[in-house]
């Protein structure tokens, strides 16, 4: 048995290739003990009550896995931060908090989508703690959707003009954010995605054994996920040298 980690597919009605690529990744998969997809499921959320038509296929495949047996857990990201436990129920699923410890094989590992980690951006993290408050969003929620579009489209087209004038270091994440989330957490692996730089980084100890930061790619144009069995973690990506890379947990 396996479990898969995706994260940052930013799903987006117009473009159904994504949508497809992703729908054929999740229904290909057989003997999975749990998906977990650690944020940016899509590139833009509304609210649970209003799911663009051109998702049934991949909300299909979720259904289908969870039927077969696998366990669904979503997280929010910086995209889909609205995303909600009503999305999250008709997928079968369970919404996680970010961040959160789950046990895998006998292994604790830290899993966070990888916002919160680039403390360097320092108008960022500003952001995020206001779009964060749930009074604000049960406000947004409660405006009709044209409304919604509208101020979501403004935000994201800010973002973008924002991002042209930071410098990519800024964007990644503070080695002493990485450090100190793992050390509180009391944990030696850490998986995230939100960077969009897939790698296995190996750290400083965190306890008296070797730790690693993982870290998803996003999907464009081809899938990027990590598998973990009771022997090792793979992660696979076309960016990557042989478009994988491998870490043994025995």
């Amino acid at each position: 048995m396996k479990t898969l980690f995706l994260s940052d597919l930013h799903l987006s009605p117009d473009q159904p290739e994504l949508i497809r690529l992703a729908t054929d990744f999740v229904a290909k998969q057989s003997a999975v003990d749990a998906f977990y997809i650690l944020g940016d499921i899509f590139n833009t959320w509304l609210g649970d009550d209003l799911i663009p038509p051109e998702f049934e296929p991949f909300i299909h495949a979720l259904q289908h896995q969870q039927q077969q047996g696998s366990k669904i857990y979503l997280m929010q990201g910086n995209r889909d931060f609205m995303l909600g436990n009503d999305f999250a129920r008709l997928v079968g699923g369970v919404l996680l908090d970010d961040p959160v410890v789950v046990n895998l094989y006998g292994h604790s590992v830290l899993l966070m989508h990888g916002d919160s980690l680039c403390t360097d951006d320092v108008s960022y993290q500003r952001y995020r703690k206001v779009v964060r408050k749930r009074w604000l969003q049960k406000l947004f929620l409660a405006m009709p959707l044209s409304i919604r579009q509208r101020i979501s489209d403004k935000i994201k087209a800010k973002s973008k003009q924002k991002k042209q004038y930071k410098q990519a270091q800024i964007m990644d994440v503070n080695p002493a954010a990485v450090r100190q989330e793992m050390k509180q957490h009391k944990v030696n692996l850490l998986l995230h995605g939100h960077t969009h730089r897939p790698a296995i980084h190996k750290l400083e100890s965190i306890q008296t054994i070797p730790s690693y930061r993982i870290v998803l790619g996003d999907w464009h144009p081809e899938p990027s996920y990590i598998e973990i069995t009771q022997e090792a973690v793979r992660l696979v990506d076309q960016r990557l040298p042989h478009g994988e890379t491998h870490l043994s947990l025995t």
